[in-house]
């Protein structure tokens, strides 16, 4: 299954290469929500220069597998990116290719008078 997020780069590591040949390059996205994430992404063997055209701060849409593994009793997850564009070429190839354009969702409707909404005061943090 794979997966898609949309952000900025906001840090591009350099390439490891390892004595099997095994080669890897990392690279962190901040996500533009209400509460950003960086979430770092990684690239192997013949992906890594992937990043090579784009710089921080370039919004693109990344589109990734999550991977895990079970190494000495240790368990990782890794999200392993195999495509990125810039975030206005991605809505622009799949139109080209006959995907139906997104459609955004209808705007909220207004709350009920027996909504709580709560004072301007309070910490609206989800944690």
């Amino acid at each position: 299954m794979s997966y898609e997020m949309r952000g900025k780069i906001s840090k591009v590591f350099d390439v490891q290469e390892f004595n099997s040949g095994f080669t890897k390059r990392e690279f962190v996205l901040t996500t533009e929500e209400q509460y950003p994430q960086d979430v770092k992404f990684e690239l192997v063997k013949d992906k890594t220069s992937l990043i090579e055209p784009y710089q921080t701060g370039d919004p693109v849409v990344v589109k990734f597998d999550i991977r895990g593994s079970l190494w000495k009793e240790r368990y990782f997850v890794n999200l392993n990116a195999w495509r990125i564009d810039r975030a206005g070429e991605a809505a622009n190839a799949e139109q080209a290719a006959g995907a139906p354009p997104a459609q955004s969702p209808p705007p909220p409707s207004e709350p009920g008078p027996d909504v709580d909404l709560g004072s301007a005061d309070e910490d609206d943090l989800p944690f």
